[in-house]
C-alpha cells in the first residue's frame, strides 16, 4: 500500500469520539444543505397527491435527478434499476421511494469505488510519494494542494510543493501563501518557465531532502487538448527520470458547482492522461451535488476528497456512507 494511501487509511481509522463523529456529520450536512433541499424539494413535488410509483412517477424522478446534475446516463441507470424493482415487487408506494432511491445510489457508489483502498502505483521505500493535480483554472486546484499539504504536515509529515503552473503570476503566489500555511516547502521558477523544469527540480529537492510526499500544481488549460495532453506527458517522463514510478497518483480537482461542466471536464482530463483520483470542491455553495453521483458511476474513478467549506479541515476524505447520509439522512432515525 502507497504511503499516501496509508496517510488517508490512517485519517479515516483515527478514533473520534461520538461528539466529534456528530460534528463531522453535521458539518456535512450543512455543506451539503443547499443539493439536499433541492434534491427533496423536487422530489416532493413529484410525488405529491400520488400514491403508488407508477410510469408518470418515474417520468418525474428522472427529470428530477437530471435537473439535480446526476447526468443522464446514472439517471437512465437509478430510473432502470427502480423499474425493476418495481415490476418485481408489483405495488411499491411513494412513501417507499425515498428510501429504494438511497438504496440504489448508495450501490452506485459502491460499484463504482469497490472496496479496494489503493487506486495508485506503490512508490518504493524511502521516496517521496508525487501526486500530479490537474484541473482547469477557478476548480479549486491551489486551495485544495494547499489543504492537503496542511493536513499532511499536521501530520508530520515533510511536504514538497511543486508549482508548475508557470503561466499564471497570481498561481505561483496563491500557492506559496498556502505553502508557508501549512508549513510545507515550495519550488518554484520565473512565470513563464518550462513547467517540466519545475517538476523536475521539485523531485530532485524532495527526493534529496528526504520528503514524504510532493504535491505538484499543473497549469489548467483545456483550449487546445492536444497541448495539454502534450504538456501533462511531458511532465509525467520528466518526473518518472527522477523518481521512478512518478507520479504516484494524478488527482483531477472539479467544481461542483459547475454541474454538468464538471462532467466535460472530467472527460477531457481523463483522455489527456491517466487519472486516478478526484477532488470535488465548492458542495458547500451549490445545489448541484448531485455530480458526485454521476461522476463517480460514469468514470470509475474513485473520489478521495470534496471540499464543503473554506476552512482547511473543510477538504474531507469521501466517505460513501456519511455522504448519502447528509443527503438523506442517517438510517437509524
Amino acid at each position: 500500500m502507497a504511503f499516501f494511501d496509508i496517510f488517508r487509511k490512517k485519517q479515516q481509522e483515527t478514533p473520534v469520539s461520538e461528539e466529534q463523529a456528530q460534528q463531522q456529520q453535521q458539518e456535512l450536512n450543512a455543506g451539503l444543505e443547499k443539493t439536499k433541499t433541492g434534491l427533496f424539494t423536487k422530489l416532493a413535488r413529484a410525488v405529491a397527491g400520488r400514491s403508488t410509483v407508477d410510469a408518470d412517477v418515474l417520468d418525474d424522478l428522472e427529470e428530477v435527478l437530471i435537473t439535480s446534475d446526476v447526468g443522464v446516463e446514472t439517471t437512465v441507470k437509478i430510473i432502470h434499476r427502480i423499474e425493476e424493482r418495481v415490476a418485481r415487487d408489483k405495488y411499491m408506494s411513494t412513501s417507499e421511494l425515498q428510501r429504494i432511491l438511497r438504496e440504489e445510489i448508495a450501490a452506485l457508489l459502491e460499484q463504482a469505488h469497490g472496496s479496494a483502498d489503493h487506486f495508485g502505483l506503490d512508490a518504493r521505500e524511502g521516496e517521496p510519494y508525487v501526486v500530479m493535480v490537474v484541473g482547469v483554472n477557478g476548480a479549486g486546484k491551489t486551495t485544495t494542494i494547499g489543504k492537503l499539504a496542511a493536513q499532511l504536515v499536521k501530520a508530520g509529515r515533510k511536504v514538497w510543493i511543486g508549482a508548475a503552473d508557470t503561466f499564471r503570476a497570481a498561481a505561483i503566489d496563491q500557492l506559496q501563501v498556502w505553502a508557508d500555511r501549512a508549513g510545507a516547502t515550495m519550488i518554484h521558477q520565473q512565470m513563464g518557465s518550462d513547467p517540466a523544469s519545475v517538476a523536475f527540480d521539485t523531485l530532485t529537492s524532495a527526493k534529496a531532502n528526504g520528503a514524504d510526499v510532493v504535491l505538484i500544481d499543473t497549469a489548467g488549460r483545456l483550449h487546445n487538448k492536444i497541448n495539454l495532453m502534450n504538456e501533462l506527458t511531458k511532465i509525467r517522463n520528466v518526473m518518472g527520470k527522477v523518481i521512478p514510478g512518478a507520479p504516484h497518483e494524478v488527482m483531477l480537482v472539479l467544481d461542483g458547482s459547475t454541474g454538468q461542466n464538471a462532467f466535460e471536464q472530467a472527460r477531457q482530463f481523463t483522455q489527456a492522461t491517466q487519472v486516478t483520483s478526484l477532488a470535488i470542491t465548492k458542495l458547500d455553495g451549490t445545489a448541484k451535488g448531485g455530480v458526485v453521483i454521476g461522476i463517480s458511476d460514469q468514470f470509475h474513478i474513485p473520489v478521495r476528497y470534496i471540499g464543503i467549506g473554506e476552512g482547511i479541515d473543510q477538504l474531507r476524505i469521501f466517505d460513501r456512507k456519511e455522504f448519502v447520509n447528509a443527503l438523506f439522512g442517517d438510517e437509524k432515525n
